[in-house]
């Protein structure tokens, strides 16, 4: 409803309580692309944007078990630990299913060292990212100079930070007809599923004061492109097996690297721009009850997940 144009952007939605009584034109304030973009306007008008935010993920779980992964999930609350019920049982009296929780999440800090302080001055500067709950690693810098080949150079982080600002920065007043430079570097978890795509999620401020967005693949796995006319990339395929609750890693990357100027860059509009990784396709934790518990599941109940990670936005200030 928000995202029509995003393809990924219907991802373990768990609106069944809330949505039903939620006027269409509140949903905006349940989701943080929204924010992100009221924040533009608000610091038009107020010289402040309230809404200047990192990412991270969490697991919102009750139950003091953390399990991010699909594979391995203790549920969120007592009623929705691992038993052959728990997929379709009803939550007291509000209504709904099980399989609409979502196994994630955790939050990722580039800290120069693991101390209490170092920790909390990374999240401080809001350079942190969110995931699902996969261990993708992603770097990402913002800036005017960064060249196509950086990217591939094995000093591209003191490149970033020497010639850029990292994810949670800021680029202000454009000089002369210099456009952004994303440079983006991603890696699979070591131990989970290749990498489908990079993805830069943009939304800007345009003279009139109205909000836009846009989404744009800037690495894409198995030599596939965006088609010129559509703007879109061919699926990756998927690997998975309902079955088995298993996959394969034959399709995707383990690596995927670039460096990505915006061709639709203004430099008077307000604007920002965060990464966004995805994975192949793999089994749901649904599909791993479904195996381990000789389940029969609905067909509304999906059994399969991409896995992604979301970079904390780099702004572009006027």
């Amino acid at each position: 409803m928000l995202s029509p144009e995003d393809e990924f952007a219907d991802f373990e939605r768990w609106d069944s309580w809330y949505v039903p009584n939620t006027p269409p034109d509140k949903l905006p304030a349940n989701y943080a692309r929204s924010a992100l973009k009221r924040g533009l306007q608000f610091d038009a008008a107020l010289r402040v944007n309230p809404f200047k935010f990192g990412m991270i993920g969490s697991t919102d779980g009750h139950n003091g078990v953390t399990t991010p992964d699909e594979g391995n999930y203790f549920g969120k609350f007592v009623n929705s630990a691992p038993s052959p019920e728990r997929t379709l049982d009803k939550v007291a009296n509000i209504y709904w299913d099980n399989w609409l929780l979502s196994a994630s999440g955790l939050a990722a800090i580039w800290a120069e060292e693991n101390t209490r302080e170092a920790l909390f001055a990374a999240m401080e500067r809001k350079e942190v990212y969110a995931t699902t709950g996969t261990r993708i690693m992603v770097r990402f810098f913002g800036g005017w100079n960064f060249d196509a080949e950086d990217v591939f150079r094995s000093d591209y982080v003191e490149i970033g930070y020497r010639e850029g600002v990292p994810m949670g920065g800021d680029l202000t007043q454009a000089p002369g007809r210099a456009t952004p430079r994303l440079m983006i570097v991603a890696s699979k978890d070591p131990h989970g599923a290749n990498l489908d795509r990079i993805q830069i999620v943009k939304g800007w401020l345009d003279e009139d004061g109205d909000t836009h967005e846009q989404v744009y693949d800037v690495a894409l796995s198995d030599g596939r492109h965006v088609h010129p006319e559509t703007g879109k990339a061919p699926p990756v395929g998927t690997t998975v097996d309902i079955s088995d609750a298993s996959y394969s890693n034959n399709i995707g990357a383990a690596t995927l690297s670039v460096v990505w100027a915006d061709p639709d860059f203004s430099p008077r509009q307000r604007a920002f721009y965060y990464a966004r990784v995805v994975e192949i396709p793999t089994p749901r934790w649904t599909a791993y009850d479904a195996k381990f518990f000789k389940l029969d599941l609905p067909d509304e109940v999906p059994m399969v997940i991409q896995e992604r990670a979301y970079t904390s936005p780099i702004w572009y200030t006027p």
